[in-house]
């Protein structure tokens, strides 16, 4: 998500941030941070708004897991897609004016959505409704970064992170109720009513921007610092970590809800929709990253994460409902600490371009999401859960190897410095 760099080469825009109306900043920051949250929620809330209802849309449509899981993949498809070119063009048109028309579009998608006559059509406005929605990362934690003093700042973008937790669950939990009552069309129409309302709340409340200045497109720059980052391994370590990570999750997550409903656990639909009440685990496990990262290093929290959820995959395999909850609730611990990890250390790494470092990080991240979802769901639908569980302990064993590769040469660095002193 774009940052500016300080004391460092900048690209497209880079404010300077004076703050000179500070007084004025700390009075207008509650309504920053409320209306921040209510663009996450709603940005969560449309982006995995499909997942919950992927059996539903399976058996309507006559389909297989795997085929209506892209309802689910083209959507983060099109966000990978389009957040590197939206986070250039916030740079020109400005954060808040981004940030509005990118929500605007997508709740009116989330309108129509639900009256797509087949499954081509409905994915059809998915991917364009994710493409939308890639205007708001692109642009949140920039507004932020430009209109709050440094310190304010973390506050700000941790409830940001928060409603994109809050939207992504209750999304999924309003889905599977409606749907129960009232049929997944009727589920979809409730999302973008609440996307409605969200959108409504974020553009009354979100202040002008005071600090932003308008830059000149320049897309050679762009290449040009996009090419130094694919050009650093560490960056493409981190953004390796990052697509594994999110590939396993999101293969659980996309397919959860066909094992829930189906025997021996046979819950109804609102009831194995309620497990993604199981995402405020992220919100907690997130917000201890610094601690973490300071007592066991980038590394040492990164393996901890691996096997938290390496624990829970294992743990999911068991026929009781009691073991299959505890085990989301580690993977979902381990990988919203492994993805904060991850994400944090881009923007630390990154001596110049944070703004499209970090855009890389998350084209990488829903690129895993796309993956596990459509890989995850294909391999359910044909070697059940254990198969899907052994799909995802291969993402996670890769990501373990990456980083050992970089711990061993973090080792032998520091052997060599040693040799030389």
């Amino acid at each position: 998500m774009p940052t500016e760099a300080t004391g460092a080469p900048t690209t497209l825009g880079a404010s300077n941030s004076p703050f000179p109306d500070n007084d004025q900043g700390k009075s207008s920051q509650p309504r920053m941070n409320l209306a921040l949250f209510a663009l996450g929620l709603a940005t969560f809330a449309m982006l995995f708004s499909t997942q919950a209802l992927l059996p539903d849309i399976a058996t309507a449509y006559g389909v297989t897991p795997d085929r209506a899981s892209w309802t689910v993949s083209a959507t983060t498809i099109g966000l990978a897609l389009a957040v590197l070119p939206l986070s250039t063009l916030s740079e020109r048109f400005g954060r808040r004016r981004m940030m509005t028309l990118s929500v605007a579009v997508a709740v009116a998608l989330a309108m129509v959505i639900p009256f797509a006559p087949d499954l081509s059509t409905l994915t059809a406005l998915r991917a364009a409704q994710g493409m939308a929605l890639a205007g708001i990362p692109a642009s949140a934690v920039a507004y932020l970064s430009e209109e709050l003093p440094p310190r304010a700042t973390v506050g700000a973008v941790g409830l940001f992170i928060a409603g994109n937790s809050v939207g992504g669950m209750s999304g999924r939990v309003l889905t599977g109720w409606v749907a129960e009552g009232f049929g997944w069309r009727a589920a979809l129409g409730a999302v973008a009513a609440l996307g409605l309302l969200a959108a409504v709340a974020f553009r009354v409340l979100l202040p002008r921007s005071r600090n932003f200045t308008p830059a000149s497109l320049r897309p050679r720059l762009v290449l040009r610092t996009v090419r130094d980052h694919l050009a650093r391994p560490l960056l493409l370590r981190l953004y390796a970590i990052g697509l594994l990570l999110m590939a396993a999750f999101s293969a659980v997550y996309t397919v959860v809800g066909f094992r829930l409903v189906e025997e021996p656990f046979g819950l109804s639909a609102g009831l194995a929709g309620s497990v993604f009440v199981i995402y405020l685990v992220g919100t907690g496990t997130s917000s201890v990253t610094g601690p973490a990262l300071e007592r066991m290093g980038r590394r040492g929290s990164l393996y901890v994460a691996i096997g938290t959820v390496t624990a829970g995959l294992l743990l999911s395999l068991a026929d009781q409902l009691a073991a299959v909850l505890v085990g989301l609730v580690l993977i979902t611990a381990g990988f919203f600490f492994g993805h904060a990890v991850a994400s944090g250390s881009v923007s630390r790494i990154a001596t110049h371009g944070k703004a499209q470092a970090s855009a890389l990080y998350q084209i990488a991240y829903y690129l895993g999401a796309s993956l596990g979802g459509t890989l995850g769901a294909m391999i359910y639908h044909r070697a059940a859960w254990p198969g899907l569980v052994a799909f995802a302990l291969v993402a996670l064993s890769a990501t373990a190897a990456i980083t050992l590769y970089a711990t061993r040469r973090a080792v032998n660095e520091r052997r060599v410095l040693a040799t030389a002193a």
